[in-house]
C-alpha cells in the first residue's frame, strides 16, 4: 500500500487544523456599527440598596438578545474609569452594539452584563477634582459594595449562576486596576479577570498575587492589555512581567493605541469572546498582535520588538537600500513597504541574551536602535528575551554590591590594560575581612566586558547572596585576549603569567581578599575555559575550585597540550584531588560545539581518577547557558 498520498494527507490537514485555530488577534472593521439586521439585546437602569455607602446606588444591566427569565446566565462585571460612572461605557463604548454584532455572528456565550458605578460614595458623581482623595478611596471601597451589595443584588433578582465559574469581572484604566484587585484578590468569587489599560490603583504583582500556585488552579482567563502608547503601559507590563516569572497563564495583549475607547472596544470584543467556553491555554501567546520594546533598545526606540511568544519585529528605515537581513539566529529577509521602512517578524527566539547585526546589501552592521555589546570580535548588537526561568539574573529589591573598572599595568604585556571587579554589598563597610575571589574569563571574541554585560553577573551574585546560596566573593572579569593566538600554547602561557604576574597581584594589593587557594576560584567559558583548564590545572595549588563552560581541549588542534596535562594528572593525580575541592564542568546540550570535545575529555578524566562533577543546561553555546552555569557554580565555592 502506498502511504505517502495518506502522509501528505494527514500533514496538511494537521496544518490547516494548527492555522485555523490561530487567534484572531483584532477587531475587524464594523465590529462597533450598529446593525439594523440583527437581533438586539436591552439596556436597563436599577437601582440597588448598598449597605457599604448607605444609599440606593445605580448600575446598567445589558440583557442578551432573545433573554428568558426561563434560562440562566453567567455575568459579566465591567467597570469604568476615574471620570466615568455607570454609564460611561454605554456613552463611550457602545458595548450594547459590539455584544449584539458578536451574538450575530455566533461568538458569544449568552450573558448578563452589569455596568455600574465604581466610585462607591453617596455622591458617586464624577464632578469637582475627580482625584480627590475621597473619591480615589470610594474606587477601593467599591470592593465590599461588589460582593457584600451588588452581586446579591443581581443574583437575587436575575437568572444567574452563583458560582464563580460562571462570574467575570473587567474594566478599563482605574476600572482596570479594579478589576484586577478585586477578582485576583477574590478568586474564589472570580473565574475570569480582565484589566484593560490598568491604572496605578493596580497593586504590586507581589500584592496581587501572593499564591501564584493558587491562581493556577482556579484562573480560567487571565487578560492583561494595553494600547502601544499608552503612558500607563508600565502597571501592565510589570503585571505581566510578575506572572510570566511564575509561571501563570495569562494573555498579555498589546495593541496599537493610547488611553481611549478606540482601545477599550477593541479589548471588550477579544475579552467576551473568551469568555464562559473552553479556552486553550497553549494559544495565549499568540493573541497580540504587537510586542513590547526590548529592554536592550536604546532609550525611545520602539523597535525591535518582543512578542509574548518571543517572537521579534524589527523596523529599520533605510529607503535607499537594496536588500536587508537580521541574522538572529538564523537569517531573516525584511520586506520593504511604500514609505521606506523594512520589516520582518521572526521565529520564536530562545531565552536570554542574543547578539545578532543586520546586513544591508551584504554589509554586517549593528541595528542603531540597540544597545552594542563586544562579541563575536566586535561590536554587535543584542536583544534579550526574557523568560521564566530568568529570576536569577533580574535586578531585584536587594542589596547591590559594585562593578569597579580598573586599569593596571601589565609586566606581562608591558602595557596597561583593564578589568572589572564586582564587589558584593557592604564591601567597603567590612575593610577588616578577608573574602574569596572568583577570576571569570570571557570566551573568543568578547572581551572583559561580556561578564558584566552580556552575562549580568553583578545581578547573580547579588540574588544569590541576598539568598545566602552564595557567601560574599569578588568576581574578577579580566581582558583574556592577548597578542598570541588564543588557543595555541603560546597565548595560553601568555595568559597564564598575565594572572599569575598581573592580574591575581594586582588584586590581591588593591582589595582586601583572601591570599591562599582556598580563597581563590578561576572559571571560564568557551575559549576562557581553555584558559581555565590551562592555567588552573597547572597550578591547582593555587586554586580551590575550578570552572569549565562549554569547554574542552579541542582535538586534534591541541592534542599535544591535551596529552601533555593528562601526563601531569596522572603524575599529580592525588595532590590534585586532594587541593581541588571542586572541579565542574558544564555545557549546554549536545547542540553545544564544544560538546564532542567536552564529552572526550570527561572520559579521560574519569580514566586518570580525576575527581570532577558534570551539569548539563540545554542552549547550546550561548550566554542563556553560561549565566546558568555562573549561577550554579557560584553555589558551590568557598564553602
Amino acid at each position: 500500500m502506498n502511504y505517502k498520498p495518506l502522509l501528505l494527507a494527514a500533514c496538511l490537514f494537521s496544518a490547516a487544523t494548527v492555522r485555523a485555530q490561530d487567534p484572531v488577534q483584532h477587531s475587524p472593521a464594523g465590529f462597533d456599527s450598529l446593525r439594523p439586521d440583527i437581533p438586539h439585546g436591552r439596556i436597563d437602569t436599577i437601582g440597588y440598596p448598598s449597605v457599604t455607602v448607605g444609599t440606593t446606588r445605580r448600575a446598567l444591566i445589558y440583557s442578551p438578545p432573545g433573554y428568558s427569565r426561563k434560562n440562566k446566565y453567567p455575568v459579566l462585571y465591567l467597570l469604568h474609569g476615574i471620570g466615568g460612572d455607570e454609564k460611561e461605557w454605554l456613552n463611550g463604548g457602545h458595548p450594547q452594539v459590539i455584544l449584539d454584532n458578536l451574538y450575530a455572528a455566533g461568538k458569544l456565550q449568552p450573558m448578563i452584563v452589569v455596568m455600574p458605578n465604581g466610585r462607591a460614595m453617596k455622591d458617586d458623581r464624577a464632578t469637582g477634582n475627580i482625584m480627590a482623595p475621597d473619591k480615589v478611596q470610594a474606587f477601593a471601597t467599591f470592593e465590599q459594595d461588589l460582593l457584600k451589595d451588588l452581586i446579591p443584588y443581581i443574583q437575587k433578582h436575575y437568572p444567574v449562576y452563583t458560582d464563580r465559574e460562571h462570574r467575570a469581572i473587567a474594566g478599563l484604566s482605574m476600572g482596570g486596576g479594579q478589576s484586577l484587585n478585586f477578582g485576583l484578590g477574590n478568586l474564589d468569587k472570580f473565574a475570569w479577570i480582565g484589566g484593560f489599560s490598568s491604572a496605578p490603583n493596580t497593586k504590586t504583582p507581589e500584592a496581587l498575587l501572593p499564591d501564584p500556585e493558587r491562581a493556577k488552579e482556579m484562573l480560567k482567563l487571565l487578560w492583561i492589555s494595553c494600547g502601544d502608547n499608552d503612558g500607563l503601559m508600565t502597571y501592565s507590563s510589570r503585571t505581566h512581567e510578575y506572572l510570566l516569572a511564575h509561571g501563570v497563564p495569562h494573555i498579555f495583549y498589546i495593541e496599537p493605541g493610547i488611553h481611549d475607547f478606540n482601545v477599550w472596544k477593541n479589548d471588550l470584543w477579544m475579552f467576551s469572546q473568551l469568555l464562559f467556553k473552553p479556552v486553550d491555554a497553549s494559544l495565549f501567546p499568540h493573541y497580540s498582535p504587537l510586542g513590547l520594546p526590548a529592554s536592550t533598545n536604546v532609550r525611545n526606540a520602539r523597535y525591535p520588538q518582543i512578542l509574548p511568544d518571543h517572537r521579534v519585529v524589527f523596523r529599520i528605515k533605510a529607503p535607499d537600500a537594496g536588500r536587508i537581513q537580521v541574522d538572529l539566529v538564523r537569517k531573516y529577509d525584511l520586506v520593504r513597504d511604500t514609505g521606506g521602512y523594512w520589516k520582518c517578524t521572526t521565529d520564536s527566539v530562545s531565552e536570554g541574551f542574543h547578539y545578532y547585526s543586520l546586513l544591508i546589501d551584504g554589509v554586517a552592521v549593528c541595528d542603531p536602535a540597540s544597545e552594542t555589546f563586544y562579541g563575536m570580535g566586535r561590536m554587535a548588537s543584542g536583544i534579550e528575551i526574557p523568560f521564566a526561568g530568568g529570576d536569577y539574573y533580574a535586578g531585584k529589591n536587594v542589596p547591590h554590591g559594585d562593578l569597579r573598572i580598573r586599569t593596571y599595568f601589565s609586566p606581562v604585556t608591558r602595557s596597561w590594560r583593564q578589568l572589572y571587579v564586582y564587589t558584593p554589598p557592604g564591601y567597603d563597610s567590612t575593610a577588616s575581612e578577608r573574602l574569596p575571589v572568583l577570576y571569570i574569563l570571557h570566551g573568543g571574541g568578547e572581551d572583559e566586558t561580556g561578564w558584566a554585560s552580556q552575562g549580568r553577573a553583578n545581578f547573580i551574585l547579588d540574588n544569590l547572596i541576598a539568598e545566602k546560596k552564595a557567601v560574599p566573593m569578588l568576581v574578577v572579569m579580566p581582558d583574556a585576549n592577548m597578542s598570541a593566538p588564543a588557543f595555541d600554547e603560546t597565548g595560553l602561557k601568555a595568559f597564564e603569567s598575565e594572572m599569575k604576574q598581573a592580574i591575581i597581584p594586582f588584586i590581591e594589593h588593591n582589595f582586601h581578599t583572601g591570599t591562599d587557594a582556598a580563597s581563590r576560584a578561576m572559571a571560564g567559558l568557551s575559549m576562557g575555559g581553555i584558559h581555565t583548564l590551562y592555567t588552573g590545572v597547572r597550578n591547582y595549588a593555587d586554586f580551590g575550585y575550578l570552572g569549565v563552560f562549554s569547554s574542552g581541549w579541542i582535538v586534534p588542534r591541541q592534542q599535544s597540550i591535551a596529552d601533555a596535562q593528562y601526563a601531569f594528572l596522572q603524575q599529580h593525580a592525588a595532590a590534585f584531588n586532594d587541593s581541588v575541592k571542586v572541579f565542574w564542568f558544564s555545557q549546554g546540550g549536545k547542540e553545544d560545539i564544544a560538546y564532542t570535545n567536552g564529552q572526550k575529555m570527561l572520559g579521560r578524566l574519569d580514566e586518570l581518577h580525576i575527581r570532577h562533577s558534570y551539569y548539563e543546561y540545554p542552549g547550546g553555546h550561548t550566554w542563556p547557558v553560561w549565566r546558568n552555569d555562573l549561577y550554579h557554580f557560584a553555589q558551590l565555592l568557598f564553602k
